[in-house]
């Protein structure tokens, strides 16, 4: 009986666990955008999963924020939606913001957080930058 007990609680923990993003590393730090496909990103972008199921960040203009709930290592930012402030830097918005919305796999590797998909696509992070 004990043994059934303790096999039911493992379960029921196991099935509480943080499976996306947040859960794997992603939620340790504010991660700031370093480049675009290989293409350094001059301004400034951040991203963070601040609880499991959640992203937000800084746009080089606006604010953000959206759902994150698939489990590691895909990705998929939904649901995004932003602050409307105009800026000189709109069009490195937009640019973040698609490339956000194309990104289909996660890796955090230290402080690196790495988003790619199938078209060879890739955005790269840093923490704490």
């Amino acid at each position: 009986m004990r043994t059934v007990l303790l096999l039911i609680g493992m379960s029921i923990l196991g099935h509480c666990k943080d499976e996306t993003v947040s859960g794997h590393g992603g939620a340790t730090a504010t991660w700031t955008l370093q480049s675009i496909d290989g293409t350094p990103f001059t301004a400034r972008a951040t991203l963070s999963f601040p609880k499991e199921g959640t992203l937000v960040g800084e746009a080089p203009c606006n604010r953000y924020s959206g759902a994150q709930t698939l489990p590691y290592p895909w990705f998929r930012a939904e649901a995004l939606v932003a602050t409307k402030r105009a800026c000189p830097d709109l069009e490195a918005e937009t640019r973040y913001l698609r490339a956000l919305a194309e990104m289909t796999l996660v890796e955090v590797a230290g402080d690196t957080l790495l988003l790619t998909n199938d078209a060879g696509r890739e955005m790269v992070f840093r923490a704490g930058e």
